[in-house]
């Protein structure tokens, strides 16, 4: 992880973590990194989600940006993938998303993506950090007629939807959905998109009003949309995050649909239409034990990452997979986009269902989830990197280990976007590993 990206791009509280400042330098150092080769002005395009400090920071990262002498142009409230595709049909330089995704109004985030819409690997990370922390006497202000613009892009909501619904290949005037929109990104999309598709939509949590992004709705706070959809009579229920790069469903019945079982169907649907590439779908370590086994059971491959979109993408790329993605919700759909799309995952569903006739509930029955259990440790910025030095933690680990043998597993590991470690167990009795996860955090704790 590097000094001032994450996983999943710079992210902290805004205005006192993640400054204004901050926001300025990311901008200057990623035009003269991005845009080194250009021979005309560089373009940049600029996206955000619905945060109170989306505003401050897209000027701080806009003024930034034209002080090297590129271009800045301003998309306003649009999803993250809408950025990753924007970027090519817009023929930029580089693209910008000022977001903290799924986590609460007080933080807010920076991701950065290249010329070809996807996200940057870690040696340009360094390489713009470096720029930034090391050597900031390199960056080379402009003055006179040589500053960049500010461009307001009006066409950006209505590009993405069109390509979201060019996406879908089926008739879903039948079906009825409820998506909740967790008052981020997706309030400005989901309804031109899926009203647009002919679905009987109800939408919830789609009135941002900047402080309530992701509050007790959206993909981490299911309980509202299971409630909605058993109410309204739905056959789907859709739930993305604050800047609708991921989605999680709920089936007829209010059951959760997680990341894990969306791959599992759609792997099942590429696989049976001769679409899945190698047969394989790319997961990450925090994948159930259930998706493995699904895989084993229907003859596919399961290639695993470490936990991060941006890892399951490289390998897919690397490898050559078409389909990857996470628990969470992160769905790569690479034959449509260079990022996880949580609209497109949402529309894609609708497809699987008025495809083959059958309930969500129906197709998820394919996978079978093992218990799992989560216990977050809070740390603090100079306690980060320690946990796996402590021999008591790791004796622990491989006993508990010995102890589930092959009915589970343990992994622990620092978020790459949050200040915690997080001590996951699966096994096939939840009080048994409820307890072990227990020792374990308090253990880790204790450090």
């Amino acid at each position: 992880m590097g000094r001032l990206f994450g996983t999943d791009g710079a992210r902290g509280v805004a205005i006192t973590e993640l400054t204004c400042e901050m926001a300025m330098n990311i901008g200057r150092a990623a035009a003269m990194v991005l845009a080194a080769e250009c021979d005309h002005t560089p373009k940049i395009i600029i996206g955000k989600d619905t945060r109170v400090s989306g505003d401050v920071l897209e000027a701080a990262l806009a003024a930034g940006i034209c002080s090297v002498g590129a271009d800045a142009y301003i998309l306003g409230v649009v999803p993250t993938p809408a950025v990753a595709m924007l970027v090519n049909k817009y023929h930029a330089d580089a693209g910008v998303m000022i977001s903290a995704s799924h986590n609460s109004v007080e933080f807010n985030g920076i991701k950065l993506f290249s010329s070809t819409g996807f996200k940057l690997p870690d040696a340009v990370e360094a390489e713009i950090e470096a720029l930034i922390l090391d050597t900031p006497e390199k960056i080379a202000l402009k003055d006179h007629c040589d500053i960049g613009r500010i461009h307001r892009c009006d066409t950006a909501v209505n590009d993405y939807v069109a390509f979201i619904k060019s996406a879908v290949d089926a008739d879903v005037s039948g079906l009825k959905v409820v998506l909740d929109c967790a008052n981020g990104s997706a309030s400005a999309t989901a309804r031109q998109i899926f009203e647009g598709l002919g679905a009987d939509c109800t939408f919830i949590s789609a009135e941002p009003d900047g402080t309530n992004i992701n509050k007790n709705c959206g993909s981490t706070h299911i309980e509202a949309l299971q409630v909605k959809v058993k109410e309204v009579g739905a056959d789907l229920g859709l739930a993305f995050d604050g800047d609708a790069d991921r989605c999680l469903a709920v089936d007829e019945n209010g059951c959760l649909i997680d990341g894990d079982k969306l791959l599992a169907i759609f792997s099942l649907y590429m696989r049976d239409r001769a679409q899945l590439k190698k047969d394989t779908c790319v997961v990450t370590v925090m994948s159930n034990i259930g998706f493995f086994r699904f895989c084993e059971d229907n003859k596919l491959h399961a290639e695993i990452t470490a936990v991060g979109d941006r890892y399951v993408l490289e390998n897919m790329l690397a490898n050559g997979y078409n389909l990857g993605g996470e628990q969470s919700g992160h769905i790569i759909m690479l034959d449509y986009a260079n990022t996880g799309d949580g609209e497109l995952t949402g529309a894609k569903m609708l497809e699987i269902m008025a495809n083959t006739g059958r309930k969500a509930s129906e197709l998820a029955s394919c996978m079978e989830v093992f218990p799992q259990v989560l216990r977050n440790v809070r740390i603090t910025a100079d306690k980060k990197g320690l946990w796996d030095k402590s021999e008591a933690v790791m004796a622990k680990i491989a006993e508990v280990e010995g102890k589930l043998g092959s009915n589970g597993r343990v992994l622990v590991r620092e978020s790459g976007t949050e200040p915690l470690v997080r001590v996951m167990l699966e096994g096939r009795n939840t009080d048994e590993i409820a307890a072990y996860a227990e020792e374990i955090a308090a253990l880790v704790e204790k450090i």
